[in-house]
């Protein structure tokens, strides 16, 4: 075996994320619509409000975190229960500042894009690559959930921002993300630009592709939504993504480039 092949074999044993196929973005964008219908329902349905369950969801978020951290393999329901936590939180985190505390929508976007853009910094600066292959020590996966925390906070601001602000409306705004993350995809095929670079903007765009939908489903009608219960969209969303993880087959990602 060639040296090449050993450290290919090596980076791959050693990822703790997944490989990046069509498969990772269905669950992504069913985790991050997850994150913002479960976000709500702790934080309206059950009337804990903005702070309260960003406190809860924030333990959880740790507890998961502490525990891919600590884990010796790449575990499909351990790093998506993870993903879960951080829309989740996330979600709940981004109404507080944005509505809670008056930030607004533009403010708190602009706010958290600043934070997204700091996290790739000090982590390309520290550990000279954001590559999704290298997530194997405990180093790199601080940075790595640290930036997503960021992304999936960014992306309820950013949504709510589209829907609400912008006058896009939920079905606007999905429209927008979709056809945004259709542009990252031809750049992917057609171009030759950085694919770590473009898996980052397709992972950062699928969050508030996910706020819209999650928004969609269970918003009132007169607001634009089809006021479904928060309770049977988690579940059914909940549902979808572990059915996926027990029918298909889960990889540790290589290194991108």
């Amino acid at each position: 075996m060639t040296r090449f092949m050993q450290d290919t074999v090596v980076e791959q044993a050693l990822s703790k994320v997944p490989e990046i196929t069509l498969l990772f973005w269905i669950v992504k964008i069913a985790a991050t619509t997850l994150g913002e219908t479960g976000g709500d329902a702790l934080s309206m349905s059950m009337k804990l409000g903005y702070l309260t369950a960003t406190g809860i969801l924030a333990v959880i978020f740790l507890v998961a975190v502490g525990t891919q951290i600590a884990a010796k393999r790449f575990h499909p329901a351990v790093y998506w229960t993870t993903i879960i936590a951080t829309t989740m939180v996330g979600t709940t985190l981004a109404d507080f500042a944005d509505r809670s505390l008056g930030i607004g929508y533009a403010g708190g976007s602009t706010l958290l894009l600043a934070l997204l853009i700091a996290s790739f910094a000090i982590w390309h600066r520290t550990l000279g690559t954001v590559s999704v292959g290298s997530i194997g020590a405990p180093r790199a996966e601080m940075f790595y959930w640290m930036t997503i925390m960021f992304s999936q906070t960014l992306g309820t601001a950013l949504g709510d921002w589209t829907a609400d602000t912008a006058g896009l409306g939920y079905t606007g705004g999905a429209v927008v993300f979709a056809a945004l993350l259709a542009l990252v995809a031809a750049a992917y095929y057609r171009t030759s630009i950085s694919r770590t670079l473009l898996f980052w903007a397709a992972f950062v765009l699928t969050r508030p592709l996910g706020a819209v939908v999650g928004d969609f489903l269970d918003k009132p009608v007169a607001t634009g939504g089809l006021a479904l219960s928060r309770y049977a969209a988690s579940i059914s969303l909940f549902v979808f993504i572990a059915a996926t993880l027990m029918l298909f087959k889960h990889r540790a990602a290589g290194r991108m480039h």
